[in-house]
């Protein structure tokens, strides 16, 4: 994998919280009422609304997504396993519970929900693959 590979995964990941964290944390009943849009509807079948909740996940999203630009920007080696550890510490949790919970889908969001899920979790454990070096990016022995 190279650095260029692991930037496109981390603006992948920055913008599934683009579209994710500002719906939920600045609109969370349209949120609670119309995600993932597209005619779709993912929360408001699993349980009443709650605005203290929907925000939270807002926010959870608006910070993952500032961790994997900044990761984006930097490339910085630290910075990007940050990213990866987070985002895989929220999307196997977040992959978890929906894993067990999917009676309240038909089979298209079923299938939907955990390939958009599941992507999350495979792209971010992409990012702990060391990258590889290019001549762009190798040192010159001097």
């Amino acid at each position: 994998m190279t650095i260029r590979t692991q930037r496109v995964i981390l603006a992948i990941l920055a913008a599934t919280g683009a579209f994710t964290g500002p719906w939920a944390a600045f609109a969370p009943q349209s949120f609670y009422d119309n995600f993932p849009g597209f005619g779709r509807h993912w929360v408001n079948v699993d349980g009443p609304y709650n605005e203290h909740l929907v925000r939270d996940v807002g926010a959870t999203y608006l910070a993952l997504m500032v961790l994997a630009l900044l990761a984006a920007v930097s490339m910085e080696r630290i910075a990007v396993l940050v990213a990866a550890a987070t985002t895989l510490t929220f999307g196997v949790l977040h992959f978890s519970y929906h894993v067990h919970h999917l009676d309240v889908y038909d089979s298209v969001d079923s299938i939907l929900n955990m390939t958009a899920l599941g992507g999350s979790i495979l792209l971010a454990a992409l990012l702990l693959i060391p990258p590889r070096e290019t001549s762009a990016t190798r040192v010159p022995n001097v």
